[in-house]
């Protein structure tokens, strides 16, 4: 997809510098550096030199954090410009990645963390998808200030997702009132979920983001069947109860070989408005704890914050506001993008096997 680009003078040493720099560059957004062949350009123009990277991952206002490292490094009057061009290397229809966010238990946040990561990672330059999988208690609708909408049909047989902030969404709150409950039995559910995937258009994909039920029941092993899955973030709380429950869910992932990508705990402590001290308010250190056990990343630990519930509640883009919040998010977005990119470099793909046990 890339091709190693002759874009600096040899007798410009900044130009030469500025690439040899940015190739040293290290963080867990880049664990390998700035590779020569995502720099598409360096070109000099009266007062700055004008950098532009094609990255194969979605981390465009890591341009910030690029220019600071220079700085910091005596290269000044950098400009960063960075495109998103995620690979075509399609694992279902024409989407390249799914990514299942997962919890063992309910009330911990997870549709919440699901709607901002996939805006997050549409803020980074990336075209993406939300599929509400939770079939009996769908919170996509609410969440995104669309209740009471419904899709339009392509066709006979096809949907045509529901859109908003730039998000291609489906949802069965889109096709029940939202008064009536979904009494079906598990079968009829993952059937009702299957629909849902396969005939909506979808359109062409970087990352579906799946905002699975909680638990480990049905649908969740219909998911991890029917979709060639990239692989799971889990949401959990500090709490013991529901790190016991997001045990579950990491133990289920790993039994179809699924990689837990990491996990972001939700609702980790609280920052008081008065004295600016952070509160633990249900504990601490239980997620960053799991996930040195499983060995995966600990993504975010994002604050019980007065703006994600007011937000989450008036169906508005969270990433939009500007705030420290909305930084948690993007960061966990860029982390997760970056890792799957390294995954796909590694692998043509992830087989999930099943066991008899």
């Amino acid at each position: 997809m890339f091709g190693i680009k002759k874009f600096f003078s040899k007798e410009d040493p900044t130009e030469t510098e500025i690439v040899t720099r940015l190739n040293g560059y290290r963080s867990a957004i880049f664990p390998m550096g700035i590779l020569t062949e995502w720099i598409i350009s360096v070109k000099k123009d009266t007062s700055y030199y004008n950098v532009a990277i094609e990255l194969p991952f979605a981390a465009c206002t890591q341009s910030k954090q690029l220019e600071q490292y220079l700085l910091a490094h005596h290269i000044k009057d950098v400009h960063i410009s960075i495109k998103t061009n995620i690979p075509d290397t399609y694992q279902f229809k024409k989407i390249k990645h799914i990514i299942l966010v997962a919890s063992g238990k309910g009330g911990v946040g997870k549709s919440t963390t699901a709607v901002n990561l996939a805006l997050a990672l549409k803020e980074e330059g990336a075209e993406v998808g939300l599929l509400d999988a939770d079939i009996y208690g769908p919170s996509i609708p609410s969440l995104l200030g669309l209740v009471g909408e419904q899709p339009s049909a392509k066709d006979d047989k096809t949907l045509n997702p529901m859109q908003k902030y730039g998000l291609n969404t489906m949802s069965i709150g889109y096709l029940v009132p939202a008064e009536k409950a979904t009494v079906w039995r598990g079968p009829m559910a993952s059937q009702a979920l299957n629909q849902l995937l396969n005939e909506t258009d979808w359109g062409e994909l970087d990352y579906l983001i799946v905002d699975m039920p909680p638990g480990t029941g049905d649908i969740q092993l219909t998911m991890t069947q029917k979709l060639p899955a990239s692989g799971a973030v889990i949401i959990t709380t500090p709490q013991d109860l529901a790190l016991a429950d997001a045990q579950k869910g990491i133990a289920m992932f790993s039994q179809v070989n699924l990689p837990i990508i990491g996990l972001i705990e939700n609702m980790s402590y609280f920052n008081c408005q008065h004295c600016g001290e952070k509160n633990a308010l249900f504990g601490s250190d239980g997620g960053s704890e799991l996930a040195a056990r499983h060995g995966v990343p600990l993504l975010a630990e994002i604050p019980l914050d007065i703006h994600i519930r007011e937000g989450s509640e008036k169906g508005d883009n969270i990433i939009k506001q500007g705030n420290n919040i909305a930084d948690h998010y993007i960061y966990s977005a860029q982390l997760i993008s970056s890792m799957l990119n390294l995954q796909s470099s590694q692998s043509a793909g992830v087989e999930i096997i099943f066991t008899d046990d």
